[in-house]
Parts: structure tokens; sequence; C-alpha cells
């Protein structure tokens, strides 16, 4: 056999193997896809957490100087993720504070509390201690594991707040996406006892200590998100990492649900979403839904004409007047909730 042919002959093998190497491997790809949520998962992980972090650090001109913090605390030292960092004016180290306990988004697999870290010191500055705290993410854990760690880690900052220099009177839970959705289930939790009982959960604080809640963007009725489910491959992952199907139980989903739980004891309400934000009718069912209970509720909503339209985690963007105006919303709300200490 002359050299040309045999080159060709080696070409031709070597081309057969990588094909045959691609639909092997592009086979295995798509059964993984079809049988775990790990690799949608993981690919929404990276999206997000590198959104996050892009998003605090755009907020770091805007933190003031003198503010003192306490990191990596561990609120369970028997859970490895069990974390919590607090933010509070160095000028007011000596007395205890009021507590806004802020629950990061990303959709309950991705995000921590450092991607809140900037916002949280923002926050600080008003005269509050600023908790940012961690929970497990999914698929590695599925509810309703982060409600019970966060559940104790306000145990824990109720139980140390003498020592946290804390006042533990003054709660004000807030949060973001998921953790709007989570700040709100631990707000019924401690507000309504019969939903407390039939979950089996706990919020860790009594309703005499909370005074109120922020919530931003969340998703606060599972039975919307389980409808979409079918069009949404987002959704669908989300749904099938933190419930461990993408069709769990009806009875899961409606515990899950904070929109037919609340009652005329959850706490003073602030609630604001993007006009263009997929979540937005969530919010809008919770705000309808504690007015409808005699709650009293602050919202924050545009217009669906309203542009530049507002996406996702509009808030946190303060180049933007709407978001400065939900910061100052914000920061009026907590006032009167809360009587922030001055120096």
């Amino acid at each position: 056999m002359d050299a040309p042919k045999t080159l060709r002959s080696r070409l031709r093998r070597a081309l057969w193997i990588l094909l045959a190497t691609l639909v092997i491997v592009s086979g295995a790809a798509f059964i993984a896809f079809k049988t775990s949520p790990w690799p949608s998962a993981l690919i929404i992980r990276w999206a997000f957490e590198r959104g996050g972090h892009a998003t605090n650090a755009a907020l770091a001109s805007q933190v003031p100087q003198g503010i003192n913090a306490q990191f990596d605390l561990h609120y369970d030292p028997n859970d490895p993720d069990a974390l919590l960092d607090i933010y509070r004016p160095s000028a007011l180290n000596d007395r205890p504070l009021p507590i806004i306990f802020w629950i990061h988004g990303g959709g309950y697999v991705a995000g921590s509390r450092k991607e809140v870290a900037n916002y949280a010191q923002i926050l600080a500055a008003d005269g509050y201690a600023v908790v940012a705290v961690d929970y497990s993410l999914a698929p590695g854990i599925q509810y309703p594991v982060p409600i019970q760690q966060l559940g104790r880690a306000l145990a824990y900052l109720s139980d140390h707040a003498a020592q946290l220099k804390l006042d533990s009177s003054r709660f004000v839970l807030g949060g973001d996406s998921a953790g709007a959705q989570l700040a709100s289930q631990l707000a019924a939790l401690a507000s309504s006892p019969g939903y407390a009982q039939k979950t089996g959960l706990s919020s860790g604080i009594s309703i005499a200590q909370l005074r109120g809640v922020v919530l931003f963007c969340g998703p606060h009725d599972g039975r919307i998100m389980a409808s979409q489910v079918p069009s949404s491959w987002f959704l669908r992952t989300v749904m099938w990492s933190y419930f461990g199907s993408t069709t769990p139980p009806e009875a899961t989903v409606g515990a899950f649900s904070v929109v037919p739980h609340v009652s005329p004891s959850f706490p003073p309400a602030f609630i604001s979403v993007g006009n263009s934000d997929p979540l937005a009718p969530q919010s809008v069912a919770l705000a309808e839904a504690l007015k409808l209970q005699g709650v009293h509720v602050e919202t924050l909503f545009y217009p669906a004409t309203h542009q530049p339209p507002l996406g996702h985690e509009y808030q946190f963007n303060l180049s933007r007047p709407e978001s400065r105006e939900a910061l100052s919303r914000t920061r009026a709300f907590l006032r009167g909730l809360t009587q922030p200490a001055t120096g």
C-alpha cells in the first residue's frame, strides 16, 4: 500500500472514531439531562452566581464608610453550610440593634450570602444589624431543608442576642427571588400556628419578635410554578432540584405556597417586583392575599407599559431611578417598623 492510501485510511479511521465518540458523548449527555437535575442545575448555578457577584461588585461604590462586619458565624456547628455574616455601623457597636435578616436568591440552586454583602451594608448604614445568611442549595438538598436551616439561624440570633449586640425583639425578614419566598414562608410559619403545625416547620422566632418583611421578586405560589413547568426548562429544573420531582405531590406544593396560608397575624409587608419579571404575578397575588386578611401592605409595582422594562432583581441596579426609588421606599418602610438606632 502506498503512502497516500495509508494516510487516507488512517484519516478515515480517525474520523469514524471521532464521530463515534461524539455520538457516545452526546448520548450520555442526553441521558444525564433526562435522568438527573444536576446538569441543568449546575448550568443555572454558574450563570446565576456569575451574575450575582457582578451585581454585588457594581454596588461597591454605594457602600458607605464605617460599616463593621462579623464573618462566618456558625449558626449550627453540625452543618457546614450554616454560616452567616453580620454588618452594622461601627459607631453603634456598643448597642443592640434591630435585625434585618436577609436571605439571598438563586432559584434554590445557586447564590450565597456574599452576593448580597454590599446591599446588606447599604441597609446597615441606617442603624441596623443586617444578617446575610447561607443555606444549603438544591439538588444537594431538597425542600424543606433550607426553611429548617433558616429557622435555626433565627433561633441562634435570638438566643445569642446579648452576645452579638442584637435587639431580638425587632426582627425584619427580607429576601430577593427565592430568598423572598423563604422569608415569606418563615413569616407565615411565625404568624400562623396552624400552618406551622400542618407542615411540622418552625420559624425559629415568635410573631412578637417579627416586625415585618421586605420581599423582592419572589415565587410565593408553587401552584403557579407547577402549572408552568411543561413550558419552562428553568422551572422544570428548579422544581426537580428543590422538590425531587418535576411533578411533586400537590400536598408538598401546597405547603410550599405562601399565598394560601397567610393570616391576619402576618407582619406588615413591603413587596416589589419588576414589570417584566416572569414572577411578577406571584408578588401581586401575595400582596392581594395579605390585603384581604387586613395586613398592612406597601407595594412598589410598575405598570406593564413601563419603560424601560424592569426585569428580575431590578432593585439591585442602583444606576436606575426605579431601583433608587425601591431602596428609598425600603428604607422608609424599615424606619416605620423599627425606629433604628442613631449615633
